[in-house]
């Protein structure tokens, strides 16, 4: 998670608020640096006093040690009727306090407040917020398993990440040495496949990376971030592999937790005919689970068993997603799971150290429900009128910029091509009046368009100001 430069809030003319910030484990660390490097006034509750040491020595912060969901800790923390705090982020791992925190803070009149939701009962129906007054209850296992469903379903792509309220998306593919694309400038793309209807938003190789423009050309072992609509992510996977995924016929899971059983479920949503199976090696859980899921194989068992998994089929599974609650277990089954033959291994680690341990281990991909959790608070916390959008991709020094634009706007009524942008500055979607496309040099845009910025953390400044969003 990488810091917004302080030039961008600079031109955005953000004044400072007055943020709290319940919870001091890995999201709440994660958002409580981002926004004080900002220039907030933040303060930070947490229980334990293992956790409280670390945000108080490391961060420039005021530390409250006590439970969050008490009435004395949040006064003194700051929130109390007539208080002036702008926001309160509740994040820990307790639903409970979360939730009673923010109902505290809004009858004490905090402005806003956002809450963790990790029991997913709580975000099956929106009137679980709105009748406690909570302005966004999120639950970042949820989103974790649409991400890990994507990952499965387009084998090829390494990283995804939803954009367009999920009608669109990033998928990152690897060129594969024989691609037809080795060799060919960016700007050329359109031309040789004009059916296609995607952009090439940040390229690594050799391990950099930079928002590409035009006259860059594709290479052997480029691992490219592509936005294109989930539909046109099958064909593309062909263009940039020579190959395309054959259909999903069976997945393991291993832990039948929250995210576990999320992707079990949508993934007998989405694919009926497909075989289904979860290992959890606790067996209350087991026959919970095997009640409320409809086509799933639920077994008793340990992941790790090597025995168990070869009777299971691993040698003919497209996919394995180790969901624990452990990510040093999650990453070891992975590798195991990847060493008898599954197609695609998914591990799920929360820890930021772990986030790129898939370039050292073989391991196809790493889902991290923090980060998504943290970028979501960012993106309330700096823009909380929702009229945009502003968020870190994890594991890209890019960032992305959603925004409508005024009537205003100095990009309004002028084509693409001639606003100017410099290098390092892509506008990559646009939605007019539900129509959503990617913008070419001559696409002219209009008041009331959605538009998606892709910049690198040192241009973003500069293209919130070509575009005239505030």
């Amino acid at each position: 998670m990488l810091p917004v430069p302080r030039s961008i809030l600079d031109r955005l003319e953000v004044s400072e608020l007055k943020i709290v910030v319940v919870g001091g484990g890995e999201v709440g660390y994660m958002v409580a640096q981002t926004l004080s490097s900002e220039g907030h006034d933040v303060t930070v509750v947490e229980e334990d006093e293992e956790r409280a040491d670390k945000v108080d020595s490391e961060l420039d912060v005021i530390t409250v040690r006590g439970n969050g969901a008490r009435p004395q800790v949040l006064e003194e923390a700051g929130v109390c009727p007539g208080c002036q705090v702008d926001l309160l982020v509740a994040c820990t791992n307790h639903d409970e306090v979360n939730i009673l925190a923010c109902w505290i803070a809004k009858r004490a009149g905090v402005k806003r407040v956002i809450s963790r939701a990790r029991g997913l009962e709580f975000t099956d129906s929106p009137t679980w917020a709105k009748d406690l007054g909570i302005d966004v209850m999120y639950s970042p296992e949820r989103s974790v398993a649409r991400e890990i469903l994507e990952l499965l379903s387009v084998r090829s792509t390494v990283h995804t990440g939803e954009l367009m309220d999920g009608r669109w998306g990033v998928y990152a593919f690897r060129v594969a040495r024989d691609s037809k694309l080795v060799g060919v400038a960016l700007r050329d793309l359109k031309t040789l496949y004009p059916n296609y209807v995607a952009i090439i938003v940040y390229i690594e190789r050799e391990g950099r990376g930079y928002v590409p423009h035009g006259d860059i050309t594709i290479e052997s072992g480029d691992l490219c971030y592509i936005v294109t609509s989930r539909e046109d992510a099958w064909r593309l996977e062909e263009v940039y592999q020579g190959h395309r995924s054959r259909p999903l016929r069976k997945v393991i899971i291993v832990g039948g937790g929250k995210i576990g059983f999320q992707v079990a479920r949508q993934l007998e949503e989405r694919y009926p005919s497909l075989d289904v199976r979860l290992i959890d090696h606790d067996e209350e859980k087991c026959e919970r689970i095997a009640g409320e899921l409809k086509r799933t194989l639920v077994l008793k068992g340990d992941g790790a068993d090597d025995g168990l998994l070869r009777q299971e089929g691993i040698e003919e599974a497209d996919g394995l997603v180790c969901a624990t609650e452990s990510d040093e277990a999650n990453l070891l089954f992975a590798v195991i799971g990847k060493a008898l033959g599954a197609r695609k291994t998914v591990a799920v680690a929360r820890r930021k150290l772990y986030a790129k341990l898939d370039s050292y281990m073989s391991v196809d991909s790493i889902v991290n429900p923090n980060s998504a959790l943290a970028s979501l608070i960012l993106r309330h916390a700096r823009y909380p009128g929702g009229s945009g959008v502003l968020s870190i991709i994890d594991k890209i020094d890019a960032e992305m910029f959603e925004a409508v634009l005024p009537e205003d706007s100095p990009a309004v009524g002028r084509p693409i091509i001639d606003l100017g942008l410099p290098k390092g500055i892509i506008v990559a979607l646009a939605e007019r009046r539900g129509h959503v496309f990617v913008p070419v040099g001559s696409s002219i845009l209009m008041p009331g368009d959605r538009v998606i910025v892709f910049a690198t953390a040192d241009m973003m400044d500069d293209a919130i100001r070509y575009l005239g969003v505030n």
